[in-house]
């Protein structure tokens, strides 16, 4: 009964309703709900505490911003089936839409501009290796044509495995460290519509998931930044279920030592045996190695399955 008071208090208010409307398109930071919205920053703020304290919303600090979105399901689903028999149309949803549209072109315009101003770092790295479209072909097969469940990407940077295989999860969750990727991030999925995918920002050795919460996870390009490359994947091994899938895409061991001075590469490539060694101690079973050679540095996959369930031997390819 105290739940349901809450609820509705927090509904009796036209704009808290605004709100609610604008999450179900995208998450939202607050300075974004008070652009859209016409209202102060500090008056959106309390009405998003509101919505936060009865459990309608969620708030997500990202470094100097905070975003928000809708709260659990089993809370605001029951909420906007309601809305939805009871909606007769009204001209602030018009309005909020149109702004909702700048929003999206202001995500989208600042994306353009960091990648454009950092468009030489990547190209100079994509040129060492086989062209990403062949990587991003061999993830697939990988993984498969059949349902992920819960996905999650460790370091999505701009969310690009998202994009890829949002469309086979049920659920997909995009964590990274930095706040700027997470923002570009943002407005690729935005731009996509993939509904069922959001972004965390987190640590790749504290996931916000609990144990066992995941079906599959991706560490693409990630573990060569990684101080501590075992306990990442021990913490890739932690959130997923039993049978669940862990995907790995890295460079085999090279030598290219300005890559740790200029780009910031912890680790020089990893071997088989090292990667394998992770596996056994995170509690996953080999299940694919892969290696994707063309260029000076050379891609490998290696796909591994949480024990706990028949797993089939090893393949290399």
């Amino acid at each position: 009964m105290n739940s349901a008071l809450a609820i509705f208090r927090a509904l009796a208010n036209s704009t808290r309703l605004r709100v609610l409307a604008l999450l179900r398109s995208m998450e939202l930071s607050v300075g974004e709900l008070a652009q859209v919205l016409g209202q102060s920053q500090p008056r959106v703020s309390r009405h998003v505490k509101i919505l936060c304290d009865a459990g309608l919303a969620e708030r997500r600090k990202e470094g100097s911003w905070v975003f928000v979105a809708l709260g659990g399901a089993d809370t605001v689903g029951p909420v906007l089936a309601a809305l939805d028999a009871w909606e007769a149309g009204d001209h602030w949803g018009v309005a909020d839409e149109a702004r909702l549209a700048a929003v999206r072109a202001d995500r989208a315009s600042a994306a353009a501009e960091w990648f454009e101003a950092h468009a030489g770092e990547w190209d100079a790295i994509r040129s060492l290796h086989i062209a990403e479209e062949q990587v991003e072909a061999a993830m697939a097969k990988a993984l498969g044509d059949a349902k992920l469940g819960c996905l999650v990407d460790i370091g999505t940077g701009t969310g690009r495995m998202l994009e890829l295989f949002a469309p086979l999860a049920g659920q997909a969750l995009g964590i990274d460290r930095s706040s700027e990727m997470l923002r570009l991030a943002r407005a690729k999925l935005s731009e996509r519509g993939l509904a069922n995918a959001e972004l965390r920002q987190a640590d790749l050795y504290a996931l916000p998931l609990q144990d066992g919460g995941a079906d599959a996870a991706i560490l693409h390009h990630v573990l060569h930044f990684a101080q501590q490359p075992g306990a990442a994947i021990g913490e890739a091994a932690r959130v997923l279920d039993d049978g669940g899938k862990l995907l790995i895409v890295d460079f085999a061991p090279h030598d290219r030592e300005d890559l740790r001075s200029r780009d910031a590469h912890t680790r020089l490539g990893f071997s088989d045996e090292q990667i394998l060694g992770w596996f056994d101690s995170a509690g996953l079973s080999p299940v694919q190695i892969e290696t994707l050679e063309g260029g000076e540095l050379t891609v490998k996959l290696w796909l591994g399955r949480k024990t706990g369930i028949e797993t089939k031997e090893v393949k290399a390819a």
